[in-house]
């Protein structure tokens, strides 16, 4: 095969590559499976397309699924089973008590059937068929791990570990708090190509798009037409566990041709049923105005305008998002300066180790390595560099009266018989030579002395310290003792020369 033919079905394959990979996802709102304020429930207090049960309570503007009294339970249930295969959830909610900490918490499911409204998994049944994602307040096992937010698979035949808040069973999860915060908290739930990917909304600002990856998790088969629902519970710690909406789209290929198509009848039965809507909604709002008829003169376009009181708010929230946006990025920047420190210590641990023959300690994951305290400090680092210069001053000067001693032996030496008169000159010499080595040993011994002690440390280990000043005085008496054995053996060698 040519070389032109390889290139041809190389871009061949390239562009279907490319193809596949850049498939866009389109979504589509589905209602039927939604609810949000206003209106979010009817006078008679039901939701549409929904129900709810146990100690639930539905009102316009949210769905309190526990309230903040003991031994709470209440969950809603979708009506009617999904039909399509991939779906995104977003759900807004507020988790609020007085406590320092809170119990027990909410649960997002999505199950074959529909759990009990008082059940034992947070207001839910147990041994569920699906996915359960389980908000959970309480530290169950004393580890000091909660909040936390967690995806837990069942398939109907496994029950829910309440003593170690099922740490043990969950798919994934994150440590995120999700009460008490000044705006909503909210999690958006995808479920697209059997990939569950979690994200999280920590409610410190109102910035919609203000979201951080809690999870992602591949290869997760989930059951087709199942239920959505929403369930919460108390213990003897209570919160308020508010829904504000949930809102389901649809997700679609684009090899799905925009998913499945409407006929004309159910175009025509939405039409109907919107204009319904229309007509219900004209109705409730000249009743309004005759039932307040102080409202009903009241100018439209006042909404419209901020007082200054708002305006000023405004600003405020929308600098403190501004500043919580600058801090995520300083966060960012010090997290990386932290791990290049980490790595540095622990580079300056190992090799002290190794110099003090200590085994090296390996460093645990997410563990900050501590570098051992060095024996001495900066200033005795000081006192001791100048002590050095000191004794390498005198050891020069040492070295010079000993080159000059070793001269002059060897020039008594090499003289031979005829040196033997002058002998007694040499040696006076010699002996005042090291009378003024004593000298200048006693001198640098009193100034070691006089010099600046080194501040009391602990010693190093498995180590015998020796000081300077008897170093010094070991060695000049190492000198002493060759220099008399010099003259000794000189003497010897004279005497047996006379004889000869």
């Amino acid at each position: 095969m040519s070389s032109n033919g390889v290139i041809l079905i190389l871009c061949t394959v390239l562009n279907i590559l490319v193809s596949s990979n850049s498939q866009t996802v389109h979504k589509r709102f589905e209602y039927k499976y939604s609810f949000k304020p206003p209106y979010l429930a009817q006078k008679d207090g039901s939701v549409p397309f929904w129900e709810y049960g146990g100690n639930a309570i539905a009102s316009g503007e949210n769905v309190r699924l526990a309230p903040s009294l003991r031994s709470q339970k209440g969950a809603i249930w979708t009506k009617h089973p999904i039909n399509f295969d991939w779906w995104e959830v977003d759900v807004m909610f507020k988790v609020t008590g007085r406590g320092r900490i809170g119990a027990d918490g909410l649960a997002f499911w999505y199950t074959t059937q529909r759990g009990d409204y008082q059940g034992e998994v947070f207001g839910s049944s147990d041994k569920w068929n699906g996915l359960g994602l389980i908000f959970d307040s309480f530290d169950n096992d004393n580890k000091h791990n909660n909040p936390y937010i967690m995806a837990v698979l069942n398939d109907g035949t496994k029950s829910f570990d309440h003593k170690s808040d099922g740490m043990n069973q969950l798919l994934s999860g994150c440590l995120r708090d999700f009460r008490n915060k000044p705006f909503p908290t909210r999690a958006r739930i995808e479920y697209y190509m059997n990939t569950l990917t979690v994200y999280f909304h920590n409610g410190l600002t109102n910035n919609e798009a203000d979201y951080e990856l809690c999870f992602r998790a591949e290869n997760v088969m989930l059951p087709r037409g199942g239920y959505f629902g929403l369930s919460a519970a108390t213990g003897g710690l209570a919160d308020d566990h508010d829904v504000i909406h949930l809102l389901t789209s649809s997700l679609h290929s684009t090899q799905q041709a925009g998913g499945p198509q409407i006929s004309s009848d159910e175009q025509q039965k939405l039409s109907q049923e919107y204009q319904q809507y229309q007509q219900k909604l004209e109705q409730q709002k000249e009743e309004y105005r005759k039932e307040h008829p102080d409202e009903a003169n009241k100018d439209e376009f006042d909404d419209w305008f901020e007082s200054d009181g708002q305006r000023e708010l405004r600003q405020i929230f929308q600098s403190l998002g501004h500043v919580q946006d600058v801090m995520r990025d300083l966060h960012k920047k010090v997290d990386e300066v932290i791990g290049k420190q980490s790595n540095s210590l622990s580079m300056l641990t190992a090799l002290y180790s190794s110099s003090q023959g200590q085994p090296l300690q390996p460093v645990q994951p997410g563990q900050v390595p501590q570098m051992p305290a060095l024996p001495i400090s900066r200033q005795d680092w000081d006192t001791l560099a100048t002590n050095n210069q000191i004794i390498i001053n005198t050891i020069a000067e040492l070295k010079g009266y000993i080159i000059d001693v070793s001269r002059k032996s060897d020039t008594l030496l090499a003289s031979g018989g005829a040196g033997a008169a002058a002998s007694p000159q040499l040696v006076n010499e010699m002996r005042d030579g090291l009378n003024q080595v004593k000298q200048n040993v006693a001198s640098v011994a009193q100034r070691l002395q006089a010099a600046p002690q080194v501040v009391a440390q602990p010693a190093c280990p498995q180590i015998s310290c020796v000081s300077t000043t008897m170093l010094l005085m070991v060695v000049a008496t190492q000198l002493v003792i060759m220099f008399f054995y010099a003259m000794y053996k000189e003497r010897k060698e004279a005497q047996a020369k006379k004889f000869f």
